[in-house]
């Protein structure tokens, strides 16, 4: 008697379509991470008292008319640019090197965030000066 075996299924799935999904799935995660740019600012903003928090030889005053000035002398955002990479290569830690910001009250934001790239780009810290109360 000639008995036939019956054909099982096999209850395995391949995992190839699986692997190849993540594959995408991370070289997408791996292209778009690198497109997204931290826009962050390196500022302090310092309490209102009578403390000196950072060293006055790297200030920059802005007026609300948008001039900049470095210490009493006018000059615009190249110079101070130039000035402040000047301070830094004489500095061996540039994170340790502080622009402190003298923004008039009437001010616009734009004036001093123009001043805050350049300490950004410049890899340096930079302080929004205060009055005290």
């Amino acid at each position: 008697m000639g008995l036939n075996k019956r054909n099982r299924a096999n209850p395995e799935f391949s995992l190839a379509s699986l692997t190849d999904v993540i594959f995408l799935l991370l070289i997408f995660f791996m292209l778009t991470s690198t497109l997204v740019t931290q826009n962050a600012l390196n500022l302090k903003l310092p309490g209102a008292n009578n403390r000196l928090v950072a060293s006055p030889k790297l200030a920059v005053s802005v007026k609300n008319t948008g001039e900049y000035f470095l210490g009493s002398r006018a000059s615009n955002l190249q110079e101070i640019e130039s000035y402040i990479k000047n301070h830094v290569v004489g500095n061996s830690d540039p994170k340790q090197t502080t622009v402190t910001i003298l923004a008039d009250k009437q001010c616009p934001i734009e004036y001093v965030v123009n001043v805050m790239d350049i300490a950004n780009r410049l890899k340096v810290g930079a302080i929004l000066a205060t009055e005290p109360k």
